[in-house]
């Protein structure tokens, strides 16, 4: 007999968030997601039943299912990004449900920085705003490879066709325009359940799938395996035991790609190079591993070797330099300045970094460049230009969301500045229609 958690391990994991502007339905999709896909404890809908009660509500308020904040629930607003796991029998979900309101876009960032699939709604009376061009270059930044627009409250706009179609043409354009490669948009009512979970019956000029049939059969590529290999080094195994008196082992988890004993392999940032003599898993010797494994490397020549290092096949190490030219997302309440000193974090290296300039700050009503504004605030988008204490090993974002990405951090106290995504803002737009199929998107 087949077991709950056999079932599930044989199903696919996708990430996906949900963004949109204030009082879209995100909150309301989620909770009508959730309850309509059994995926609701009793206690819990019995909770929510009885807070809808005491606020005046005859029928449950399914938003207050996410929405778990007190300030939330006063203000009927989501706040902070809410994580929900639940399962199918096709598939297992990790949803980050995400705050709408301008000032909170940097949560959003954080919701989508791991995700393959966002959803982002618009009211149908509404139609495509300023928030939802911002979420659409968010998802476009973060190379998110699958959006879905989720054109809301068609109960409110008699279900009429030729209202969801403008804002689905409308919308489509202006991601695609960005790079986006696979754009789905779906006419939906989160209140009343239609084309969510189930198909709507107030809507048959509407043939593709719902919210939920979507989200179990979309392609989940995420396959490390088939980027370039990188091994960022974080722990240096000598034991210098009697039972291992010469053993020297590199510690870590592969962010990309393949391993495989006997292979070249270059050590960065210095350049050196080496032979992998054997791979360490689980406490066994193995010919082979792959990402997300986490493993240690032992190589055949006594290398300086220390965390933060980066190990990658010969033949195919990333370039190394001092000079790291980004877009960032800026996400803390103090600016960032030219001139600025702060930390850079990328993989498991940290080095200290000072901003020699900002270039320019994005306007998402038209996409132009702001030139030179001298700062990012919070919740800005920008270029910058940053010069590092030391050499790097960072690969182009476009190629690698993990080993193209980093953190830039206030050395006073700690505290997360922006979110940076090495080289080219966004995709090329002709080129994302071409090999949408194709793309290797790295998560």
């Amino acid at each position: 007999m087949t077991t709950t958690a056999e079932q599930l391990s044989a199903t696919t994991l996708l990430r996906f968030a949900t963004a949109g502007s204030v009082d879209d339905g995100k909150s309301t999709l989620v909770g009508r997601l959730l309850h309509d896909s059994k995926a609701v404890l009793t206690d819990q809908l019995e909770a929510v039943e009885q807070a809808s009660l005491n606020r005046g509500q005859e029928a449950p308020d399914l938003a207050l299912l996410t929405d778990g904040l007190r300030a939330e629930r006063e203000q009927g607003i989501t706040i902070d990004v809410a994580y929900r796991y639940f399962a199918t029998a096709r598939r297992r979900f990790i949803l980050a449900d995400t705050p709408g309101h301008v000032q909170y876009t940097r949560n959003m960032v954080t919701g989508a920085s791991t995700a393959e699939l966002a959803v982002v709604l618009v009211d149908a009376r509404n139609g495509v705003v300023e928030q939802t061009r911002r979420h659409a270059a968010v998802a476009a930044l973060l190379r998110v490879p699958h959006v879905v627009l989720a054109v809301n409250k068609m109960d409110l706009v008699a279900y009429a066709e030729p209202v969801f179609a403008a804002i689905a043409e409308e919308f489509t354009a202006y991601a695609a325009s960005l790079g986006v490669p696979e754009i789905t948009a779906i006419p939906i009512s989160a209140l009343a359940g239609d084309n969510v979970v189930e198909p709507s019956a107030h809507m048959d000029w509407y043939g593709g799938p719902t919210v939920l049939e979507h989200l179990e059969t979309v392609p989940v590529s995420h396959d490390l395996t088939a980027c370039h290999a990188r091994f960022p080094v974080q722990y240096v195994i000598r034991p210098q035991s009697a039972e291992h008196p010469d053993y020297r082992g590199y510690a870590g988890q592969i962010a990309a790609g393949v391993f495989r004993v006997g292979e070249a392999v270059s050590v960065l940032p210095s350049g050196r190079t080496t032979t992998i003599t054997g791979i360490d898993a689980l406490g066994e010797s193995v010919d082979i591993a792959w990402a997300p494994q986490s493993v240690t490397l032992r190589l055949a020549d006594d290398i300086d070797i220390s965390r933060g290092d980066l190990i990658a096949p010969a033949d195919d190490a990333p370039a190394v330099s001092q000079d790291v030219e980004a877009t960032v997302c800026h996400v803390a309440d103090q600016p960032l300045s030219v001139g600025q000193r702060v930390l850079l974090k990328h993989t498991t290296r940290t080095v200290k970094a000072i901003v020699k300039d900002i270039p320019s700050r994005l306007t998402l009503d038209d996409l132009s460049q702001h030139p030179a504004p001298g700062q990012l605030v919070a919740n800005d988008i920008g270029r910058v230009v940053v010069r590092t204490a030391e050499p790097l090993a960072l690969d182009p974002y476009e190629y690698s969301r993990r080993t193209g990405s980093f953190l830039l951090i206030d050395p006073a106290d700690g505290t997360t500045l922006s979110a940076g995504m090495a080289g080219a803002a966004f995709a090329e737009a002709a080129e994302a229609v071409v090999t949408a199929d194709d793309a290797e998107w790295d998560f």
